[in-house]
C-alpha cells in the first residue's frame, strides 16, 4: 500500500493573502461620494474587504416618490394653562337659557287669599302656588312662612299663637300649613330639655302640633295640612316619616285634609331621588345639591299637590296653561247647554200574559187598555193553549202539500197540408 502524500501550502500563498488584504483595505478607506452622503449608518464588516470586486446592494428601506409624502401624525393640540383668579375676583357663571316668563295679571280687590305658613318648605310650596294661581286673577297666594320655624323653638316663633294674628290681619279663605323640617333637636319640655324623639319629646311634639290645628279652625278657617317629603340622609327620613303621623292625626282630627307627597319624590322603593317626573312628566332636577331643598321644579311640583284641594276649598277652576297639571274641562253647572230628553220606554215582563199581543210598536206611547184582553192572541195560543200559529207560505217550517192543479183539455193537434202538384204534371204511382 502506498504511502499518502501530504500537501504542503507554498509559502508564497499566505504572503499573497496578506497582500491582497492590504490593497483592498486602502481601497475600502476611500469611501464614494454616495456613500458619505448616506443617512444611514453602515457598521463595517468581512463583506467590506471584498466591496471593490462585488456590486454593492442596494439599502433596504423604502423611499416614497418624489410627489408623495408619508402621513403625519396630527399632534395633539396644547391645552392653554389655567390662571388661577386673583381672590376677590367675580366667578364666571354658567349661561343657562331663561325660561319663557309666567304670565302675571293684576289681583281683583276681592280675590280669594290663600294664606301659607310654616319653615323653609312653605316657602317652597307658596312659591310654586304663586306659578299655578298667577294667571288667575280671582286668587291670591300670601307667603308668611318663617324660614327657621318649626315646633320645637317657641322663643323663635310660636305658630299656635301667631296663627290667630295673621288670619286676622290677611283674612284668608284657606290656609295651607308646611313645616317641621327645623325640628330635629331637644325640646324645652317646663324645666328639662328633652331629647329628639323620646317619649316626652313626642308627647309635647303632638300637643303643640294639635295646638296650631284648633288655633286655626277657632278662626273658622278651612286649611289644608301638606306632609314633608323624604330627603336625601336616611336618619332624616326616618323622623320625617314620624312626624307626617302626627300631623295627619293632627290635621284630620280637626277636619282637615292632610296631604301626603312622599311618593312625589321618591323612587319604586321608596328610596330618596333627586332628580323625578315633572307635572308634566318629564325628567327633570327636584332637589337641590344638598338633598334637602327644592329646586322650581321641585316647588311646582309640591304645589301640583295641593292645587285640587285648594280649588275645591275656593271653588274656582284654574286657568289652562303650559304646567296646569290637565286639561281644564267645565263643571256640569258652568255648561249652559242643556240636555236633551231621553225617551225612555218601559220594559217587557216576562210574566206579562200578553207579551206584544195589543199590537204597539217599540217606542208608542204606552196608555191604559180598554176591555178586557183577547184571549185569542198569538202569544195566549202558544204559551196557553199550545197552538202554533200558521207559517207563513214558502217558509222553511211551512210542511204543507203543494196545491195539484187539476188536469186540461188535451192540446189541439196540428196538421201538415201538403204541397199541391205543379201544373202538366203527371201523377207518379207508388
Amino acid at each position: 500500500m502506498l504511502p499518502r502524500k501530504r500537501f504542503v501550502v507554498p509559502a508564497w500563498v499566505p504572503a499573497l493573502l496578506l497582500a491582497l488584504a492590504v490593497v483592498a483595505t486602502g481601497l475600502g478607506a476611500a469611501v464614494p461620494p454616495a456613500h458619505a452622503q448616506d443617512p444611514y449608518y453602515r457598521p463595517w464588516t468581512l463583506r467590506n474587504l471584498f466591496s471593490p470586486f462585488f456590486q454593492r446592494r442596494e439599502p433596504r428601506y423604502y423611499e416614497p416618490p418624489p410627489g408623495e409624502m408619508p402621513p403625519v401624525r396630527p399632534r395633539m393640540p396644547i391645552k392653554p394653562k389655567m390662571h388661577k383668579a386673583p381672590e376677590g375676583a367675580a366667578k364666571p357663571h354658567r349661561v343657562v337659557p331663561a325660561e319663557p316668563p309666567t304670565p302675571v295679571v293684576e289681583k281683583q280687590a276681592d280675590a280669594k287669599v290663600v294664606l301659607v305658613i310654616g319653615d323653609f318648605m312653605g316657602s317652597g310650596i307658596a312659591e310654586g302656588l304663586t306659578t299655578v294661581y298667577a294667571a288667575n286673577a280671582k286668587v291670591k297666594v300670601v307667603d308668611r312662612s318663617k324660614g327657621s320655624s318649626g315646633f320645637v323653638r317657641e322663643d323663635y316663633y310660636d305658630w299656635p299663637k301667631q296663627a290667630g294674628a295673621l288670619i286676622d290681619a290677611e283674612k284668608p279663605s284657606v290656609v295651607v300649613v308646611m313645616l317641621g323640617s327645623n325640628d330635629r333637636q331637644q325640646m324645652r319640655v317646663g324645666n328639662v330639655s328633652e331629647a329628639p324623639r323620646t317619649e316626652g319629646w313626642d308627647k309635647e311634639y303632638e300637643h303643640r302640633a294639635q295646638a296650631l290645628a284648633k288655633a286655626l279652625t277657632d278662626k273658622k278657617v278651612p286649611f289644608i295640612w301638606v306632609g314633608t317629603p323624604a330627603f336625601k340622609f336616611s336618619k332624616m327620613t326616618a323622623d320625617m316619616l314620624a312626624f307626617n303621623d302626627v300631623y295627619r292625626a293632627a290635621a284630620e282630627g280637626a277636619g282637615a285634609e292632610f296631604i301626603d307627597v312622599w311618593d312625589g319624590f321618591v323612587d319604586e322603593n321608596g328610596t330618596f331621588v333627586a332628580t323625578g317626573p315633572d307635572v308634566d312628566g318629564q325628567p327633570v332636577r327636584l332637589r337641590s345639591d344638598d338633598g334637602i331643598n327644592f329646586t322650581k321644579a321641585g316647588k311646582r311640583k309640591l304645589a301640583f299637590y295641593a292645587e285640587k284641594p285648594l280649588n275645591k276649598i275656593l271653588g274656582v277652576t284654574n286657568m289652562p296653561g303650559p304646567h296646569s297639571g290637565g286639561p281644564n274641562i267645565p263643571s256640569p253647572a258652568q255648561s249652559h247647554q242643556k240636555a236633551a230628553p231621553v225617551d225612555r220606554t218601559p220594559p217587557i215582563s216576562l210574566n206579562d200574559p200578553a207579551l206584544d199581543g195589543d199590537g204597539e210598536l217599540l217606542g208608542a206611547q204606552i196608555g191604559p187598555k180598554r176591555g178586557k184582553p183577547d184571549p185569542d192572541t198569538p202569544s195566549d195560543k202558544l204559551l196557553i193553549q199550545g197552538i202554533a200559529p200558521a207559517a207563513s207560505p214558502g217558509r222553511a217550517d211551512d210542511f204543507s202539500s203543494p196545491a195539484v192543479a187539476e188536469p186540461g183539455p188535451p192540446p189541439p193537434m196540428r196538421t201538415v197540408a201538403k204541397p199541391a202538384a205543379p201544373d202538366g204534371a203527371k201523377a207518379v204511382a207508388h
